[in-house]
This record gives structure tokens, sequence and C-alpha cells, in this order.
């Protein structure tokens, strides 16, 4: 049986307390995973300078380098998992086998982790804007205009609380250790995979491995965590959004409410983007918060609801090993009973329609012994005002919306990632000026291609660094 230890400061931990790892499908014991506890983990934080510490015995360049060869082996190398040992194809296969992602959907996100880590340099070259790097390390230098700059790490370490929807938020606390900053990580309990698997790659890469805790456990080890930890990152529902908003030790990560605008000068070609639509919703099963959840027009939306439709509505669940397969599993059962009662109630309201099921060959929710799963569903609404309007679900599910050009930048809402079909030059600038739009993209690109060399909901610098006033000689007299 494969024993995955705690994780204390780069010391395996054997703890009394054990919690199975099963198949989703099977029920089968994959792996037994010991249990840290809150307790535990405010012991070890007192000793997290030491983890800053050490990693400054490196510079950035030198960390980015091994997290080149990290990535390379993270993406190749057979490495050590608790007891045993695991190949890239055990990792992809116990991926999907606990989270329900189709295996090749496994490989997919191996390989955007593995990029970021292969292109570490220029990744912290893109977020410091070119900030030289040893102005980080040693807390000042002088900047590209002759004048001192200072920059203050505000913690030692970053601790995460890590989720098990989709493997590819990994990214965004990869780039902590080229910092020289330590990780404190509290896995998702169906989803440890790649943070085990990472943190084995960067150790063979020549990271000091008493820079990492890895904490297993039930809900209190994540309390504890974000109690310790002078900065943290989470991730969670909307629920979890409200609760950190005021806080600023805390980075929340939740549903991204995507979406793509269509601009009156675009919208009578819209078939021409039909592709892009059907993919931004569709890709890696919509689970991601980069999925868009919602299109917007102004004119023609049924037309492109029918059309999305059209494409998506026959999808239909497939084995987890099938090249072919599209659609993700919920593993808990419970889950997906409870979003589609939501859907089939809200769809009771005026001008909302459900466009998927006509082609689709029986039911949306698809519920086996211990897994079910949710087929594709494209609503249409007539205007902003119904509760689909502006939903997001954990499948592949988007609602068309009717409403005006001129009213769209402040009905929308919070969006992560807003896609916009346009070359409407006073419209671009007001999509410029939105505080509620994250990422925009303005022109043909899907919600779900992000440039890895660009900040995403949220810049780490910004947050675990502080600019400052620093001299260490007096100013020129004026």
């Amino acid at each position: 049986m494969l024993e995955i230890p705690v994780i204390r400061w780069g010391k395996p931990y054997t703890s009394m307390d054990k919690a199975p790892v099963v198949h989703f499908e099977t029920g089968e014991e994959l792996a037994q995973m010991d249990q840290a506890n809150g307790g535990l983990i405010k012991m070890d934080m007192r000793k997290a300078a030491n983890a800053r510490n050490r990693l400054r015995e490196f510079s950035i360049e030198q960390l980015c380098e091994m997290c080149a060869k990290a990535g390379e082996l993270f993406m190749s190398a057979e490495l050590p998992l608790g007891n045993g040992v695991q190949s890239p194809a055990d990792f992809c296969r116990i991926q999907s086998a606990t989270t329900g992602l189709p295996e090749h959907m496994c490989a997919f996100n191996m390989k955007k982790n593995a990029f970021v880590m292969q292109h570490m340099k220029e990744v912290l070259e893109a977020l410091t804007r070119g900030l030289p790097f040893e102005i980080l390390s040693r807390g000042y230098g002088m900047g590209d205009r002759g004048v001192m700059v200072s920059y203050q790490a505000t913690a030692p370490v970053l601790g995460a609380v890590l989720p098990n929807n989709s493997p590819g938020v990994h990214t965004l606390w990869l780039p902590l250790i080229p910092l020289q900053l330590g990780l404190v990580l509290k896995p998702g309990s169906q989803e440890p995979w790649t943070p085990y698997r990472m943190f084995a790659a960067m150790v063979e890469a020549g990271i000091p491995a008493e820079v990492f805790c890895l904490y297993p456990g039930p809900r209190e080890c994540g309390a504890a965590l974000m109690e310790t930890c002078e900065r943290s990152m989470i991730f969670g529902g909307q629920q979890t959004i409200d609760q950190y908003a005021a806080n600023p030790r805390v980075q929340a990560h939740g549903p991204g409410f995507s979406k793509v605008l269509i601009g009156d000068d675009m919208v009578d070609r819209w078939e021409d983007h039909l592709d892009l639509l059907v993919d931004s919703i569709f890709a890696n099963s919509g689970r991601s918060c980069i999925n868009a959840s919602g299109i917007w027009a102004s004119r023609h939306t049924e037309e492109i609801a029918q059309a999305i439709a059209e494409k998506l509505g026959p999808v239909a669940p497939l084995p987890m090993t099938d090249p072919n397969a599209s659609l993700a599993a919920f593993t808990t059962k419970g889950v997906a009973e409870a979003m589609n009662d939501q859907i089939e109630e809200k769809l009771g309201e005026h001008g909302v329609t459900e466009v998927t099921a006509k082609y689709r060959d029986g039911d949306r929710w698809v519920s086996e012994e211990r897994f079910d799963f949710l087929r594709p569903t494209i609503v249409h609404c007539s205007s902003p005002e119904p509760f689909l309007a502006n939903s997001e679900y954990m499948f592949p599910f988007a609602s068309v919306v009717e409403c005006p050009q001129d009213k769209m930048i402040r009905t929308i809402g919070s969006t992560l990632v807003c896609s916009v079909l346009t070359e409407d030059e006073n419209w671009s600038r007001q999509l410029l000026d939105a505080t509620n739009i994250d990422r925009l993209n303005i022109g043909p690109v899907k919600t779900m291609q992000l440039n890895w060399l660009q900040p995403h909901e949220g810049n780490i610098i910004d947050f675990m660094f502080r600019n400052r006033a620093f001299q260490n000689s007096p100013p020129p007299a004026h």
C-alpha cells in the first residue's frame, strides 16, 4: 500500500491518524495519507524564517535554473512518493482516479505546470516588470532611473490551502521558491499528487527540502495555516472570497465568472467565432475559473445559444482512460445533484430557456453508484436579470445573455477573464477602464488562453513584497 507522509520542513512525518485515498469509480483504496493537525502546524511555523534564510543562500537566477530542471523532472522522471515511486503515467492515472478528471486532461495540466517551471526566469521578469532580481534578494538597489529602490518581503513563507477541482491552479504558488520564499501547503484531499510530485522534483533538482511543508489533513489544518502564516492563499467558493475580501494577509481565489462579450460591430459575424465560444466554455471540462460562464451580446443571442448547444448538447460521459473523454466526474455524491436541482429551479424564472435539452439524449444529471456527471448545459437569458444569467458551475455550463452593449460593463459584475470581440476603440477604452474586469482580452482570444508572462488574479510579487523607501546616503541638496 502506498503510504504518503506529512512533510515538516522537508522531513517525512508519520502520523497516528491516516486517511484513505480511494478510486472514485471503484472505491479501491489507492493510498494511505498521514494526517497533520492544527497544533502541529502552529508549532512548526515558529521555524518559518529558516526557510527564507536557507533559500537566500542561492541567487534567484540559480533557483530559476533549478526550477527549470525540476520542470523537466516533473514531466519525465520517476520520482519518490511516500514509500514508493511514481512515473508520469502513474501520476496521471492516480490523479484521474481521485479527482474525476480524464487522464488526458491530467497530462495537459502537467504540461501547464511544467511550462511555468521551465520558464520561471521569464515569468519572474514579467511579474516584476523587469526589476533586477538582486533588489528582491538584497532588499534594495539602484533602479533603471538611478534612484534607490527597496522591496521588503512581507513574510518568509507563503501558506496555501489548495483545492481539488483543477490541477492547473498550482501555477499560482510555483514562483514562490525562486523568489526565496518557503512553501507551506495543505494539499486537497483528492489532489495531493501535484504538490507532492512538485516537491520531489524540486528537491531532486537541488532545492533544499527544508523549505517545504506539506500538511494533508482535516479542515483545522487549513485554519491553522491561515492563522499562522503572514501571507496565505486559499481557494474556495464565493463565500470564501467574501470572507477574506478585506484581509490583506490573504489572497483568495474562487469563481471567475469569466465571460465573452460580443460588440455591436462584430455580433452580425458571430458565426466566425463559434469555435472560440465553444472552447472557452468547454475546455478542461468547464472546471476552471477561466472557463467562460457567460456569452453576452446585444442581438442574435438565441441563434448563438442554439449553435453552441448543438455542438455541446450531445456530449456524454466516457471512461476516464478514453482519450476522447471530455467530461469530468463529480466524485463526491450529492454535489452534482444539488447543482442540477438549483439549475432546474432557476430555469423556471421568466426569460430563461435551456437550449441543450433538445440535443441531449437523456438527463443532464447522470448518476452512478459512487459518482455523478453533469452534461453540458447552455441556457438563453433574454436579459441580465435572471439568476442563471451570471452563475458559474463546475461543469460545462454557460448562459447566453441578451444585453445592450452600453449596459454590459456595469452589468456583468466581477469578471476574472473577459474576452471581448470588438474593434470599437471607444468601447475598448471603457473596457480598459473597467475595474470589475481582471484579465482583459480584446480580440479573438479564448478565455482559457492565458499568457503566463502576465499576472493572474493578483500579482504574487505585489502580495509577497512591499515597496518602501530606503536610503544609505543623504539625498542630493534640494
